[in-house]
């Protein structure tokens, strides 16, 4: 390396731990913002730029121009060479003709000059292995998934689906995968939803598991259960958690949910209040209530026993049909009701011209207590719709995403108050942030090394600077509208790389 790239791209240089050092040339990038929600970041102080100078000179002479470190340990990477890479599916649109996923080079939040990976005209939802090295995209324009794998950077098989999927799971790299499907229909059979076992190396399906309208669907972290819940007309199915054992089914259509349950592929497990999601840490569930806001009575909290199927009492909350669960606290977002709360009720909801607003609750799961329940003067509000996306960034910035809100103003035209179905709560302060920003958010994507949260809304991909808290668009030289410039739709975004 022939010295070292200083770059301000993401407010790094105020955490000393989180700077990085580049090679090539010394440029410090300045931003150009273009209101006042996108605040100025400020620059480091002149002593620090000495001091990450020298740290560069001195790491540059223990590399070799071969990529090996001076101790003699090899840094393997993928075909394309880069090794922070995220991929953002993307759908044909009336201007473009062509969908794929795109490869983004998430070191200068550019994209990479990689080709893209097949997955028919219009991707959209992806999910990934734990290993980050299967991939899955869903094509809706074909109803078909689509693998890739991320090491060798290449598409493989695909395999076609008897209806369209709006929750996947790649639960280890084995190339298994599932996929609930609510207009499943199989010829010669009645039932109406399935969760398909699929098989992502031969482009296959292993079974179809009847599930009468099956919505969603949790996976356990080897696939060895797998946790449907139904949108069904018949409250067996809607009031209970339908618990699979995919790998027990009898192929090619399996209707043991139908057929005298419980049995060694299907329990239903009664006792919900239409749930509508999970989230599995060890061998306990956390059950998602809609409640009320999906036609049932109160939105609450639930656990289920992954081993004896016990079920316990229901913790009420505000609404509840998404979250994230960090340590001993698990974050709830949900409207509660049809329509969620009148945002004028709400005295801590920021002015805003939506009628109604979600909620977001924070559960204490060591005493399975929700202080934000049924308390307007605390209580936190979202955007409305149905939520279905969370993240975290790496400094405590929960991004909260939903779809079919109630959209104010124009962003390509902005006058007024802009708002979409994105919020952003900091954890440090209580603190929220509704971004000017218009449309359904369909991906969040942040990373261990970086303060900055990538956003699929709207169809665009934006990047998102939380360094001290800002929470807004990052601009910068190579990212300088705060978007990264994808022709087509954007319906999903994952970071393939550990970083």
């Amino acid at each position: 390396m022939k010295s070292a790239i200083i770059r301000e791209l993401d407010g790094r240089c105020a955490e000393d731990n989180n700077t990085r050092l580049d090679s090539e040339s010394a440029i410090i990038h300045h931003f150009a913002l273009k209101s006042s929600f996108f605040m100025p970041l400020g620059v480091c102080r002149l002593n620090r730029r000495i001091l990450l100078l020298v740290i560069g000179f001195w790491v540059s002479t223990g590399l070799t121009s071969c990529g090996v470190l001076g101790g003699g340990f090899s840094v393997k990477k993928p075909p394309s060479g880069l090794t922070m890479r995220v991929l953002a599916s993307q759908g044909s649109t009336a201007t473009t003709d062509f969908g794929g996923l795109v490869y983004i080079n998430g070191e200068y939040d550019t994209l990479a000059r990689v080709q893209e990976l097949s997955a028919g005209t219009s991707p959209g939802l992806m999910a990934i292995s734990p290993n980050r090295e299967v991939v899955a995209a869903f094509d809706s324009g074909s109803n078909s998934i689509y693998a890739a794998n991320t090491a060798s950077e290449t598409s493989s098989n695909h395999v076609q689906l008897p209806g369209p999927t709006f929750s996947m799971a790649v639960p280890t790299a084995s190339g298994l995968a599932f996929a609930a499907v609510p207009s499943a229909a199989v010829t010669g059979y009645s039932f109406l939803g399935a969760v398909d076992y699929i098989n992502l190396s031969s482009g296959s399906i292993v079974a179809t598991i009847a599930v009468p309208n099956a919505q969603t669907i949790v996976s356990n972290s080897d696939g060895s259960q797998i946790l449907a819940f139904s949108n069904s007309s018949n409250p067996e199915f809607t009031n209970s958690v339908i618990v699979l054992s995919p790998t027990l089914a009898v192929p090619p259509v399996d209707t043991s949910c139908l057929t005298n349950p419980p049995n060694a592929v299907c329990t239903i497990v009664p006792g919900f209040d239409h749930p509508v999601y999970a989230i599995i840490n060890g061998t306990t569930a956390y059950i998602f209530n809609c409640g009320a806001e999906c036609g049932g009575t109160q939105a609450s909290i639930q656990t289920l026993d992954l081993g004896s199927f016990a079920v316990g009492p229901p913790l009420p909350v505000n609404g509840a049909t998404w979250g994230l669960l960090n340590g001993s606290t698990l974050y709830v977002a949900g409207n509660g009701t049809p329509t969620g709360q009148p945002c004028a009720s709400l005295p801590l909801a920021a002015p805003t011209a939506a009628t109604y607003c979600g909620t977001l609750d924070i559960v204490n799961l060591s005493t399975m207590t929700d202080p934000y329940y049924n308390n307007p003067a605390i209580e936190i509000a979202m955007p409305d719709g149905y939520h279905w996306r969370m993240d975290m960034s790496v400094n405590g910035q929960l991004f909260v995403g939903s779809k079919n809100c109630t959209n104010i103003g124009n962003v390509n035209n902005p006058s007024g108050e802009v708002r979409g179905c994105l919020a952003i709560y900091n954890t440090t302060n209580n603190t929220v942030i509704f971004p000017p920003d218009n449309g359904d958010v369909l991906g969040l994507q942040s990373f261990t090394t970086r303060y900055i949260e990538y956003v699929a809304e709207g169809g665009a991909l934006r990047v998102y600077n939380t360094n001290n808290y800002l929470d807004v668009l990052l601009i910068n030289d190579y990212v300088p509208e705060g978007s990264i410039d994808i022709l087509g739709y954007v319906g999903d975004v994952k970071a393939i790389d550990f970083f």
